[in-house]
């Protein structure tokens, strides 16, 4: 990748010697440049053949309609929330290659493990949008009830693991189910997702730990965005990479350009292959951008100059994947506009169904732990239901 467009000059780093409060410093772009990091997509749109996983011009073209709906998907989202209709999102803005390149080389037989950036993940792997947009408001329809925050989805017919919002937890259920398949003989690697802060878990030394003694065919994707919330990966860690922590528990580690959507694809699918050799765990570090608040409960500029998202907007997956597709397959921008209108279209109609769907019944709050509920809870459920309720708020 060329560097001329960048400027060379970086904020000052912070000293991990000292514990004095200093001016957040965030990754570089020109950090994805280094000779180590896996890329194939060229600034022309053209493609290195060292590394090119070789996708068929349909499959770009997928690819490349999902990371589009993705992003309208999260600026509508967003648009909600700050309209009150509901509660909370979470998004992937600028780090759409990341996540739909990487769940895109995986195979049906295989189990995701989200963080919560994922739901174009979700979304890939067969979730309905209407169950996507049910979840965000909670309704009656929710799969899990209106029992966790919005963006807390899961979709077992996809094989998509539950979001959770404790950082790390999915990593080792990711470890335990890879085990417990490679016990059973099932052919089969699980996916687990996790955010640059999660490297501070001890879930996730422990996983790594687990994965490396038993060979365990688990990929390790960490999303290195920059940001754990408000903490800069300079605040994070002081080893040179986070692909470099496997080393010690014997997971190999390698790092992507994260808004390279082929090289995504190529070092997931290099990952499957080795576990599926039965070679074991891979840690990949996948260097991208988070374009917005960690959450629209956040507000980045309070440690985040403005200044420092221009140089990754020239890095942006979407725009540098148009290049590609119009280069080589003659996309146009009326062909753009015929994804946003469908997008926009779709979204209205789903939108338009949630609202229109109850919150979830009383009665659901005692479901799904016993098979037949105990007094007790027999008890306290008649009790909530005979009790008064706030306005707008029925027994349902």
């Amino acid at each position: 990748m060329s560097t001329a467009t960048y400027s060379t000059d970086r904020p000052p780093n912070v000293s991990g010697a000292s514990l004095e409060p200093q001016a957040a410093v965030a990754r570089h772009p020109l950090d994805t440049c280094a000779d180590d990091v896996i890329k194939v997509l060229r600034d022309d749109g053209s493609l290195d053949p060292a590394h090119d996983p070789k996708l068929e011009p349909s499959e770009v073209i997928a690819l490349y309609k999902a990371m589009v709906r993705t992003r309208l998907l999260d600026e509508r989202l967003v648009a909600l929330q700050r309209q009150g209709r509901i509660g909370f999102h979470i998004g992937s803005l600028g780090e759409e290659a990341t996540v739909l390149g990487s769940v895109s080389a995986t195979r049906p037989q295989d189990w995701v493990f989200p963080c919560y950036r994922e739901f174009g993940a979700a979304l890939w792997r067969g979730l309905p949008l209407q169950r996507y947009i049910d979840n965000m408001f909670g309704n009656a329809n929710d799969t899990v009830k209106g029992r966790q925050m919005p963006d807390h989805y899961t979709y077992r017919e996809g094989h998509f693991g539950s979001v959770s919002s404790p950082i790390g937890t999915q990593i080792t259920q990711a470890v335990g189910f890879a085990w417990a398949a490679k016990l059973k003989r099932d052919e089969l690697v699980t996916l687990a997702y996790f955010g640059d802060g999660a490297t501070s878990s001890s879930d996730f030394h422990s996983a790594l730990n687990f994965a490396g003694v038993f060979k365990v065919p688990i990929i390790f994707l960490c999303r290195n965005n920059g940001w754990a919330i408000s903490v800069p990966t300079e605040r994070q860690t002081s080893s040179n990479t986070f692909a470099s922590k496997g080393v010690a528990y014997g997971v190999p580690g390698v790092r992507v350009d994260g808004n390279d959507v082929f090289a995504v694809v190529k070092v997931t699918r290099d990952a499957i292959a080795r576990a599926s050799r039965g070679e074991g765990a891979t840690l990949i570090e996948a260097m991208t951008y988070r374009l917005s608040g960690h959450s629209t409960s956040d507000d980045p500029k309070a440690y985040r100059p403005e200044a420092w998202l221009d140089p990754w907007r020239r890095l942006d997956p979407i725009a540098r994947l148009r290049r590609h597709v119009e280069r080589t397959q003659g996309w146009t921008d009326a062909q753009d506009r015929e994804i946003e209108a469908a997008v926009d279209a779709e979204v209205k109609a789903c939108i338009a169904v949630s609202e229109k769907v109850p919150p979830p019944s009383l009665d659901s709050m005692f479901e799904d732990v016993y098979a037949e509920p105990p007094w007790h809870l027999v008890e306290q459920r008649e009790q909530l239901k005979a009790g008064p309720r706030p306005k707008g708020h029925g027994g349902h």
